[in-house]
């Protein structure tokens, strides 16, 4: 079953999304009477076992794994070990240390970064809500461009030193907290956010070729993302 899934399963720049790596380490384990999830415990899952007879399976699989949050020296070991790419949002970098792993100047080029991702709202919406001291610490670090914050942040992904850089397409197109696509933790009135084709205009698109031919992403026909 796995196997029928990263073979038919939808792709992101050629790579899998294959979930929280932190599951493939240790899954939290509950009772089926349970009422809540609350008591439980840390069981070990097979980890690089799994990737690997999926390779013999089907061969090489890129995956793009998801390491945010708690992350434990076990799970960042097996990502190493694997080779997969983390996963570096930028929503995250801004806390005001020099060290923080978001921070572009801080990554390993075996990385995607993201502005944001599906559980954050747009980086308009998150700009709009940001505290004083965060925004002076993110303009600090981005200089000035003049541009919209949207596209400063995709400017920094680009410019970064990460193989694959993603972008909602709320915030190529500017959009708002009406936008965002997920709340963690609200029961509904999540994943309804639709774009219209009179939304597409060659403004933006033209904008985001400009950035990624500037910032050496542009890849020749027959080429595979570089290493």
């Amino acid at each position: 079953m796995v196997g029928r899934t990263f073979q038919g399963g939808a792709t992101i720049g050629g790579c899998h999304p294959a979930g929280p790596l932190r599951g493939v380490v240790a899954s939290w384990a509950v009772s089926a009477g349970a009422e809540t999830a609350v008591d439980g415990k840390w069981v070990k899952v097979p980890g690089s076992t799994l990737f690997r007879a999926i390779e013999r399976a089907l061969g090489p699989v890129p995956v793009i794994v998801e390491d945010l949050g708690l992350i434990t020296p076990e799970v960042e070991a097996l990502r190493e070990e694997l080779g997969f790419p983390g996963m570096k949002v930028l929503q995250f970098a801004f806390s005001g240390e020099s060290e923080n792993p978001y921070l572009p100047h801080n990554y390993e080029r075996n990385c995607v970064v993201y502005t944001g991702n599906h559980d954050n709202d747009t980086t308009l919406g998150w700009y709009s809500t940001m505290g004083e001291k965060e925004r002076r610490i993110l303009r600090q670090y981005l200089g000035a461009h003049g541009d919209g914050m949207n596209w400063e942040l995709i400017r920094l992904a680009l410019m970064s030193v990460a193989n694959m850089a993603i972008f909602p397409l709320q915030d190529v197109l500017g959009v708002g907290s009406e936008g965002r696509m997920n709340t963690p933790g609200r029961a509904s009135g999540n994943w309804g956010w639709r774009y219209t084709q009179e939304m597409l205009t060659n403004a933006p698109s033209e904008r985001l070729k400009t950035m990624t031919e500037t910032y050496g992403r542009v890849t020749k026909e027959g080429e595979s993302l570089k290493e």
